[in-house]
């Protein structure tokens, strides 16, 4: 008994020793990699930076794509960091609005016929039955079915606001919001804004001007999924449902008047 108990005590130790041997390696590597942590703070720091630098301008263009000058950004849109609870809010609002709420179902009492009982109460051996207009006839009424309403409600000012600045910072920070000088077509003619869209590479913009113009209306409305608003009446509901956004420099001006307002 005590010869098995030494072999036991003696690899126990070697097995501690083995142990013993491993930590300090473990260990080096853990201050390895905690010496490391503060250089990728810094460098994610430098690129954060870099990053709301790049975002205080945004680019003024011509009709023909060029960059011909640069126009300050609001603090208001400035951020990469949207806040879309807000906007599922506004969004959610504005297409509840649009639904027309027209569906409709006759309960029994508006459901023609049904004035004779269809047998006697006792001694036919049928169930015990009213109205031949009862739910569970075929033929019968509908039991809480759908009736004309209104689904349309509403949120605050300022949240609907917050929604509209949530969503123009989102495409700020990704590069879909155009700048232009002016936007003012010599003709009606869908081509022109066709050479438009090629230039910026749009696909399905939403166009903002401060006030609505013949040719520019006519010539945009043959295009699939391109809309033109003005700066007083877009909200976040426009702005999501298209892909990128061309504003005019006056019209983007006043829209910041308008939402910091």
């Amino acid at each position: 008994m005590p010869e098995k108990r030494t072999k036991k005590n003696l690899k126990s130790t070697k097995h501690l020793a083995k142990k013993a041997a491993k930590r300090p390696a473990t260990a080096s590597k853990k201050k390895a990699v905690r010496a490391t942590r503060p250089a990728k703070k810094a460098a994610t720091s430098k690129v954060q930076k870099a990053e709301a630098k790049a975002t205080t301008t945004v680019s003024v263009y011509d009709l023909k794509g060029k960059a011909v000058d640069t126009m300050a950004l609001d603090p208001l849109f400035q951020g990469n960091d949207v806040n879309t609870g807000v906007v599922y809010q506004a969004v959610l609002m504005y297409q509840a609005g649009e639904r027309e709420g027209t569906a409709c179902t006759k309960e029994r009492g508006a459901v023609r016929g049904g004035g004779k009982k269809p047998w006697k109460q006792k001694g036919s051996g049928q169930a015990r039955h009213g109205s031949r207009r009862s739910p569970i006839w075929r033929g019968g009424g509908v039991t809480f079915g759908p009736e004309p309403r209104d689904y349309s409600y509403s949120i605050p000012a300022q949240l609907r606001k917050k929604a509209v600045v949530e969503v123009m910072k989102d495409k700020v920070s990704k590069g879909k919001l155009y700048i232009v000088n002016q936007l003012e077509l010599e003709a009606p003619k869908t081509r022109l804004v066709a050479d438009i869209m090629d230039h910026f590479k749009l696909e399905r913009p939403l166009v903002l001007v401060d006030k609505r113009t013949q040719n520019l209306t006519l010539a945009a409305r043959n295009i699939q999924n391109v809309s033109v608003k003005t700066a007083d009446e877009v909200n976040a509901l426009d702005v999501v449902s298209h892909r990128e956004c061309l504003a005019t420099k006056s019209a983007f001006a006043g829209l910041t008047k308008r939402l910091k307002s």
